[in-house]
Parts: structure tokens; C-alpha cells; sequence
């Protein structure tokens, strides 16, 4: 039991005592272990590696039975435990594109989660998800919205309340008190995560959302290049003054391999989500390549998660899923004794 509680989590480096993991040795046949375990992140495709990682550890063969068990926000809407926003600073590095896969990632992970399109000026989610563009929302008790649900996930987008042709002319105000009504007057349904895809920028949006909702965490969205970097600093520096954590970064459009030859041209630059990431204290969740299929299953409303679950792709949205959830969760753990307990079940 003291080795059990001696594991390290692969994602936080922290024991599993350490963070109040849940786990206990259920008994023994024929040589192999058998742990049940508990964790503050949905881990679904990490099963195998935990189970290899376990064994090694334990230097035992082991059977693992693995659960998702997400602590409570101390704070949070109706019907959503934690709300995690998805920024870049500046738009064009593909933040749209991975709040959607992040959004979905966690799904495939074993989460309940939403999705909320925040930019309110140019929606994009409706058409990443297939959403018809003449598919609306359910309207109950009056002006309660019941979100749009689309490979697997609960949705709300200006996109679901206008046509693809109507422009936002709307000042500052109109806007943040549109994304209040989006957030508010949405009927989210028992959901672990809900991913608020952020406009670009550091204005009323972010504003409005940092002081109207309760937000668990942040993810910075940046290319390696200088100019997105700026930005991304910017990004960064806001979220610090009104308080919100930053669980980490994601590079996008890391690196670009020739589908012919094979040749990896670093198009965009080399390491500069590291950089950044070290000059904050922060970690890089995750670097996807510049690949054309993922562009084209956004643009066709399947994206990758969810078009090619088992892809290379995929798993790196996967992993990054995991990581941002993991850190919520080292955030909300606390240094009490470990729960680890001996249980014949």
C-alpha cells in the first residue's frame, strides 16, 4: 500500500498520496494485482500505460480498474463544475480549432463537457461541429437556451442564433451582455468541463467573462513564431491581473513534415512555446504539427478527434487533454494524509 501511494502521477510528478488520489489494492489472483483507482482527470486512453507503469512499480503484474473522480469548483454555473477558457491573444494560430479538440479529446477521455463559442463577432463552432446552418436551439421556461448537442458534446454559438451572412455590428456592451445571456441563459446539463472558445484580444470578452463566471483555468493558444508569442505574453499578463490560473500552453502549427519526402521544416520557428512556458513557470501541454487534414475536418465539421479517434493527431490532443485536466486537478489537491486504503472488494 505505501508503494501504491508512492506513484507517481506521469503528468504532475507528484505521488499519488500527494495529490488525494483515491486507490486501493482489491486483492490478488494468480499472481496479479488487482488496484481500482480513482483520479481527479478523465484518463480513459491512458488505461494501458497506467497499467504498465503500475506494474513496473509495483513489480507485481497488475490489473487496473481506472475512474474519473473530478473534485468540485468552489465556484461554478449551473449544471457545469469547472469552466476552462481556450486563448491566444491574437487570432490566425488555430485557437478555434483547438478548443474543439480539446473539447472533444476530453469527452473521448471519459468527461461530460461543453462546449461555449465566445466570440461573439465570428462564431466559428456551429460550422466545426456540422452544426445546419438553420438548426437552432430549444427555447424552455422563456429564454432558457437547451445547447445544441454535436459529436458528443453540449454547444451553445451565436452561430446557432443568426445566419452564416448576419454581421455583429454591435459596440463593446452589446457584445459582453450577448455572452452573458449565452452563459447564463444555457441549460448545461451536468457537465465536468465547459471549454469557452475565446475571442482574440484582451478586451470586453475576456473582461466580461472574468468577472461575470467563476473561471477554474485558462490555456494559452501560440505558434512558435515571435509575433503570435507577443501576443500570447499579453494573454498571459491579463488572466494573471484578474486571477485566473494558466494551465498551460499549446503550440500550435509546431512543425510541418512533407507528406512526399518526409522532410520536417520548422516553418513557423523552433521552440518558442518552451520559451515562453519557462520564462512564466508554465508547462507546454502539447505541440500539433501544421497538417492540412487538421484544417480540413474543422472545415468539413468533423474535426480530428472526433473524425480519427485512434489517429497520431488525436492522441496529441488527447494527451493534452489529460495534462490541462491533471493540472486542475494538482490545483485543487490539497496535502492531507493520503486516502489510499486496504479494501477486500
Amino acid at each position: 500500500m505505501a508503494e501504491l501511494s508512492a506513484f507517481i502521477d506521469p503528468y504532475l510528478k507528484r505521488t499519488w498520496g500527494e495529490l488525494g488520489a483515491r486507490a486501493s489494492l482489491t486483492g490478488a489472483s494468480g499472481g496479479v494485482q488487482q488496484v481500482k483507482a480513482a483520479l481527479g482527470y478523465p484518463a480513459q486512453g491512458l488505461h494501458d500505460r497506467l497499467e504498465q507503469a503500475l506494474s513496473e512499480h509495483l513489480a507485481s503484474p497488475v490489473e487496473l480498474s481506472l475512474e474519473f473522480d473530478l473534485p468540485p469548483a468552489k465556484k461554478s454555473l449551473p449544471g457545469v463544475r469547472h469552466i476552462i477558457a481556450v486563448a491566444s491573444g491574437k487570432g490566425g494560430v488555430g485557437k478555434s480549432t483547438t478548443a474543439v479538440n480539446l473539447a472533444l479529446a476530453l469527452d473521448r477521455e471519459g468527461a461530460k463537457v461543453g462546449l461555449l463559442d465566445a466570440d461573439i463577432y465570428g462564431p466559428s463552432q456551429g460550422m466545426m461541429l456540422g452544426v445546419e446552418t438553420d438548426r437552432r436551439p430549444e427555447i424552455k421556461n422563456g429564454n432558457r437556451f437547451v445547447p445544441i448537442r454535436a459529436h458528443g458534446l453540449q454547444a451553445m454559438s451565436m452561430s446557432f442564433l443568426v445566419t452564416d451572412k448576419t454581421p455583429m455590428v454591435w459596440r463593446g456592451p452589446m457584445v459582453s451582455g450577448a455572452l452573458q445571456q449565452l452563459i447564463n441563459q444555457s441549460l448545461w446539463q451536468d457537465l465536468d468541463y465547459l471549454i469557452v472558445d475565446m475571442p482574440p484580444g484582451t478586451g470586453d470578452i475576456q473582461l466580461t467573462l472574468s468577472q461575470s463566471v467563476p473561471v477554474s483555468g485558462a490555456v494559452i493558444v501560440t505558434t512558435p513564431q515571435d509575433i503570435a508569442l507577443l501576443d500570447a505574453k499579453k494573454a498571459i499578463e491579463m488572466f494573471t491581473k484578474v486571477d485566473i490560473d494558466v494551465l498551460g500552453m499549446i503550440e500550435n502549427m509546431s512543425v510541418h513534415l512533407c507528406p512526399e519526402c518526409g522532410h520536417t521544416s520548422h516553418i513557423f520557428g523552433t521552440d518558442g512555446a518552451a520559451g515562453l512556458a519557462e520564462d512564466y513557470e508554465q508547462v507546454v501541454l502539447g505541440a500539433l504539427p501544421l497538417d492540412i487534414d487538421i484544417r480540413r475536418a474543422v472545415d468539413e465539421g468533423a474535426p480530428t478527434v472526433a473524425a480519427d479517434e485512434e489517429g497520431a493527431v488525436a492522441a496529441i490532443y488527447r494527451d493534452a487533454a489529460r495534462h490541462l485536466a491533471a493540472r486542475l486537478w494538482q490545483r485543487s489537491a490539497t496535502n492531507d494524509a493520503p486516502t489510499i486504503q486496504f479494501s477486500d472488494d
